[in-house]
């Protein structure tokens, strides 16, 4: 799969753009704060009808103008193929796949899947158990539409659950049991694949780690952490079975109502990462934990390639920071190989680019992005 073409009007800075690109190798050059990351967002924002930053979409809309739209040209499965997306204050947000609405947004995802590395994955290492779950969720979610559903029902239970413990302590047990019911089916889908997901990451990551940092390289692991299994009111508990979740709901009830929300649940699991069996955020260097993430990342990509049939696109935003300079040649060694298809890249330093395009001798098309504006070079 590849993106051919982009055409973005009032999209953060970019005030209007239309790119060609190269089915290979695409990178843009500039200064920070120039647009370099917001054309990489745009790119996401296709795949996924969100921003990369959570940005709501009135935050996204150029300053002084009161709508967005964002056009990309694909060639998929070896046909052509369009996705159009508009939005404005005050309007539903409108995607369309050639030319055809969607029922649902959700029904996108998943149909032009795309990896991002950047440096906001250092959150995955140093951030809280949301950063780590919202990984997990958003591949699995790119690769599987029962997972996606699954997530929208357990969520949208969840919430109407703590809206009742919150503000209406005496609510009807019935009340309560439908809703648990509801996130028990979701849950016992949730957790499943998540685990699987993780058994099936840790071997194609512990490769990627050993690919850029050397073959003398720390071992990495990655578990999944299922916090259901640690809860004191329910011993024995198997996640596997069905009506798990609401006998813990049902346990913690008197627990929930005091703090006034859903303290046990899938919504609370986390995931585990470790250099030679040590936690990585505690005894990992910058330079061990970024190279870390940047596995994780292309261990995505590979699994997304191999349940899609399709070879995402790999979207690199300013990654090179903080890295030896035999790590970053490892990685642009790494990917420029077979495996990956479509990439984009931002970086401030020529250099980098330079040696980019040394190591990838296919076609390339390369931009230098000043306020909102890309140049060809």
């Amino acid at each position: 799969m590849t993106l051919d073409e982009i055409s973005l009007t009032n999209f953060k800075n970019i005030g209007s753009a239309h790119l060609a690109f190269s089915p290979k190798l695409n990178c843009f050059l500039g200064n920070n704060g120039m647009g370099k990351s917001n054309m990489v967002d745009a790119i996401h924002y296709l795949s996924f009808c969100r921003s990369f930053s959570g940005a709501p979409d009135r935050l996204l809309v150029r300053r002084g103008d009161n709508f967005a739209m964002l056009k990309g040209r694909y060639t998929r499965k070896g046909a052509p193929e369009e996705v159009a997306i508009g939005f404005a204050e005050g309007r539903r947000k409108s995607v369309k796949r050639s030319g055809k609405d969607y029922t649902r947004i959700t029904e996108h995802i998943g149909s032009f899947p795309c990896v991002l590395i950047s440096p906001a994955d250092m959150d995955l290492v140093n951030g809280s158990g949301e950063d780590r779950r919202r990984f997990v969720d958003m591949a699995i979610s790119q690769s599987d539409q029962r997972y996606l559903a699954s997530l929208v029902r357990y969520n949208n239970a969840l919430q109407q659950r703590n809206r009742l413990l919150r503000d209406n302590l005496t609510a009807d047990r019935n009340l309560f049991a439908a809703l648990e019911m509801s996130m028990d089916v979701a849950a016992t889908y949730i957790t499943g694949a998540r685990r699987a997901f993780v058994d099936r990451l840790r071997d194609i990551h512990r490769r990627y780690y050993s690919a850029i940092a050397g073959p003398d390289a720390e071992a990495t692991d990655i578990t999944y952490h299922d916090a259901a299994l640690a809860n004191p009111e329910v011993q024995g508990l198997d996640t596997t079975a069905p009506g798990w979740l609401q006998k813990l709901l049902d346990a913690n009830r008197a627990r929930d109502i005091v703090m006034r929300h859903t303290t046990a649940g899938p919504h609370r699991d986390d995931i585990l990462f470790a250099l030679n069996d040590l936690p990585l955020r505690r005894t990992g260097s910058q330079g061990q934990q970024k190279t870390f993430t940047i596995a994780l990342r292309l261990a995505q990509y590979d699994f997304l390639s191999a349940v899609s049939g399709l070879k995402p696109l790999l979207l690199l935003d300013d990654i090179f920071d903080k890295l030896d300079a035999d790590r970053v040649e490892s990685i642009i060694r790494v990917v420029g190989g077979d495996t990956f298809g479509q990439i984009f890249i931002t970086d401030t330093n020529r250099r980098h680019l330079d040696d980019i395009v040394s190591h990838i001798p296919s076609q390339h098309s390369l931009w230098h992005v000043t306020n909102g504006d890309f140049s060809p070079l």
